[in-house]
């Protein structure tokens, strides 16, 4: 078994067990799958009793694509995908907080400085 993956579902597990849901400190792995290749290509999934699952897939060190999915203590499913790249890692999800929109003013500003380049008109003095 991958030590990455086996440490995800112990991490997985554990933050259940923290968050104070009785039912997470019995549960148990319903399903897991995990391959790799001689290329560094490589896939994982598992799911637990108590609905928490995650997949995964990518190159070694240097992309991946994956989600997890688990349910918080109010009963509410929490879903996250992501991408892990160059760009580093990017998370997309429901629950996760949204930056307000820019407003209108500071977009025709940047707009206006974006089509009227600073002209330098300073002369040199010799």
């Amino acid at each position: 078994m991958n030590k990455f993956v086996l440490i995800a579902i112990v991490a997985t597990l554990a933050c259940g067990v923290l968050a104070g849901n009785p039912q997470d400190v019995h549960a148990y792995t319903v399903k897991f799958d995990s391959d790799i290749d001689p290329t560094g290509n490589y896939k994982y999934n598992y799911e637990t009793s108590n609905g928490i699952g995650a997949q995964e897939r990518g190159l070694g060190g240097e992309y991946a694509t994956g989600g997890y999915g688990y349910y918080s203590p109010e009963g509410k499913l929490i879903q996250v995908s992501y991408v892990a790249d160059q760009d580093g890692f990017k998370p997309t999800g429901n629950h996760l907080p949204t930056p307000p929109p820019i407003p209108y003013a500071i977009l025709k500003s940047l707009e206006y400085i974006r089509t009227h380049p600073q002209v330098n008109n300073k002369r040199r003095f010799q």
